[in-house]
């Protein structure tokens, strides 16, 4: 169990109920993002250096691909997810929406219909990224593409979902594996995806 986990979970049991109003409303004063979690309130690590690279590397090819898929929206390091079946909000690095906008709570900031989420996994959430988190995310119903990209080695996980509801995992490694989206046009070298990514940084903290 990381030490963010062991925090998270001795939070948890000491908060209050918050409702997903005062939720909003306490998130938008607050310094730190914070995750929403059937009333409880938690405290989302503070992103890399490694971690904003590799989204930025993702984002600009991916946004300038989307020019000529007008359909799209693109979201990444700010714009909330909510999870309604669950009762969950969440900050997803990069987030992919198929057609109009759909927003939770009456809101402008927290969307419900992410077709793709793409997360850099670190040390303290990698094994919330590969479980518990996406479990909440399949129960989206749009959500079919899910994207996990290791910010200490170039490795790339991508699960999409079947037309008969199964969940097919393909894996990339080295900067010549190419990633290929399923739900939109689109593809890019692991090697342009970690550019400018130092590992030894990492390895060093």
């Amino acid at each position: 169990m990381t030490a963010l986990t062991e925090i998270r979970e001795a939070i948890e049991k000491a908060q209050p109920y918050y409702s997903p109003l005062e939720y909003f409303e306490l998130e938008e004063a607050a310094e730190y993002k914070s995750e929403y979690h059937s009333g409880k309130i938690l405290p989302m690590a503070l992103d890399s250096a490694n971690h904003n690279l590799i989204v930025g590397n993702l984002i600009a090819p991916l946004n300038f691909a989307l020019k000529k898929q007008r359909d799209y929206h693109l979201f990444a390091l700010g714009l909330r997810l909510w999870i309604p079946q669950k009762q969950v909000c969440t900050y997803p690095d990069v987030m992919l929406v198929a057609g109009k906008l759909e927003f939770a709570e009456a809101r402008k900031d927290t969307i419900t219909n992410a077709v793709m989420v793409a997360e850099v996994l670190s040390e303290s959430t990698a094994d919330y990224d590969r479980g518990g988190k996406f479990k909440l995310f399949r129960t989206i119903p749009t959500f079919r593409e899910y994207v996990l990209i290791d910010q200490y080695e170039m490795h790339v996980e991508q699960f999409v979902k079947t037309d008969d509801n199964k969940w097919v995992l393909s894996e990339y490694d080295g900067a010549d594996a190419v990633l290929r989206l399923s739900c939109v046009e689109f593809e890019m070298r692991l090697g342009d995806i970690y550019d400018r990514v130092d590992f030894e940084s990492e390895s060093e903290e």
